[in-house]
């Protein structure tokens, strides 16, 4: 399953999920927790985790946000769908770290925006909601 590529395809089954959860973004020496994502930097771990969790483990942190996942199934090699979504997010001044998996895309916007980024994005999907 190689995912949908079209841009106007994507963007009319954005279909963007709010979690419940706050998250942050942690730097650790080892895979600690149950991070929402792993990657390997030269300098170290990144981990992406939940606030909770990285606080009930005594974990240092940054960025306290929200994930939105947008439930399109994007192709790796679609074009144009972070640029559309991280540019009209920026117009609105919401910073956004995006994360690309296997089958969506998941936006990690700041914790106390994220209802202002569900808007946004709401808003280059007229007529959908």
């Amino acid at each position: 399953m190689p995912g949908e590529r079209d841009l106007g395809t994507l963007l009319g089954s954005l279909r963007p999920f709010l979690h419940e959860d706050e998250f942050v973004f942690c730097t650790h020496s080892e895979v600690a927790g149950d991070p929402v994502c792993i990657f390997r930097e030269r300098e170290g771990l990144t981990l992406i985790l939940r606030r909770a969790e990285a606080e009930r483990l005594g974990i240092a942190y940054t960025f306290p946000c929200r994930m939105i996942t947008l439930e399109v199934h994007s192709s790796l090699e679609a074009v144009g769908l972070m640029a559309r979504v991280s540019s009209a997010l920026a117009a609105e001044r919401i910073s956004v770290n995006p994360v690309s998996g296997y089958f969506h895309d998941h936006l990690f916007v700041p914790a106390e925006r994220a209802e202002d980024a569900m808007e946004v994005l709401r808003s280059i999907l007229p007529g959908q909601y």
